[in-house]
C-alpha cells in the first residue's frame, strides 16, 4: 500500500527562478517574461505547487500511483 507520485513543477515564482536569471546573466523581469511564455502566459506561485501536493496527499487521490504530475501551466503541452 505504498503509492510513489512524482510533481514536477514548471517556472514558479521563487527566489530560485530570479537567481537563476542572474546566473544566466539575463535581467530579472526579461528572464520572468520569458518564462511566462506557456499557454497560461504566466509562471506559477509556490502555493500551486503546494496545492498539487496536498491533493495527492489526500483522499481524492488514493487510486493514483506512478504517475508524473506536471505542475508548469502548459509549458510542456505547449512546447514544440
Amino acid at each position: 500500500n505504498i503509492r510513489v507520485n512524482c510533481i514536477c513543477p514548471g517556472s514558479t515564482h521563487t527566489p530560485m527562478l530570479r537567481n537563476e536569471a542572474h546566473q544566466l546573466g539575463k535581467p530579472e523581469e526579461q528572464f520572468l517574461a520569458e518564462s511566462a511564455q506557456r499557454p497560461l502566459q504566466r509562471v506559477g506561485c509556490p502555493e500551486e505547487i503546494a496545492q498539487a501536493a496536498l491533493y495527492l496527499a489526500s483522499d481524492a487521490s488514493l487510486f493514483v500511483t506512478g504517475i508524473a504530475l506536471v505542475v508548469d501551466g502548459g509549458g510542456l503541452a505547449g512546447s514544440r
